[in-house]
């Protein structure tokens, strides 16, 4: 099964999220503070990855007085947690579409517009696995990220067709 999960700046799919990894959190018996929650919303918030330090800049405007380690730290626990991935190509974060399992993170970067997709699929996580066994190295995890064009900013450098 392959599928993609766009992130949304929707706020009733946000919340969702929200309550959601507050759920996971209590399940799991770990502590979601303020400041970790703030920072997932400040994530999730955004359909392009975002910089730690862009996540600094926007609480330091609010009344967290958040310095560097702080939101270093808010974002080890939510990688931990499997609430958000990291973006190695662009030194950034996005929310998980699907944190109730640990998974690859593959994601597809549109290098037009910024956005993010989140990519699941059986196939290629089987693939990645059986390739990395046969040449007996032993994977922690495996991430993968492909920059393209998204389908809407595709669509829209496609010169139009003459009839």
């Amino acid at each position: 099964m392959t599928h993609a999960c766009a992130y949304s700046a929707d706020r009733p799919a946000r919340t969702e999220a929200l309550l959601h990894a507050e759920r996971l959190c209590a399940a799991r018996g770990v502590r979601l503070t303020p400041l970790r929650r703030r920072v997932l919303e400040l994530v999730q918030s955004r359909t392009e990855a975002v910089k730690a330090y862009d996540l600094l800049a926007q609480l330091s405007t609010e009344d967290h007085a958040a310095k560097p380690p702080t939101v270093y730290r808010a974002l080890d626990f939510l990688l931990e947690q499997g609430l958000v991935h990291r973006v190695d190509s662009l030194n950034a974060f996005v929310g998980c579409n699907h944190p109730d399992t640990p998974h690859a993170a593959h994601l597809l970067l549109c290098s037009q517009c910024g956005r993010v997709e989140e990519l699941h699929s059986d196939t290629m996580d089987a693939a990645i696995a059986q390739t990395v066994a046969a040449t007996g190295f032993f994977a922690h995890h495996a991430r993968l990220e492909v920059q393209g064009l998204c389908a809407a900013c595709a669509a829209s450098t496609r010169p139009a067709r003459r009839a």
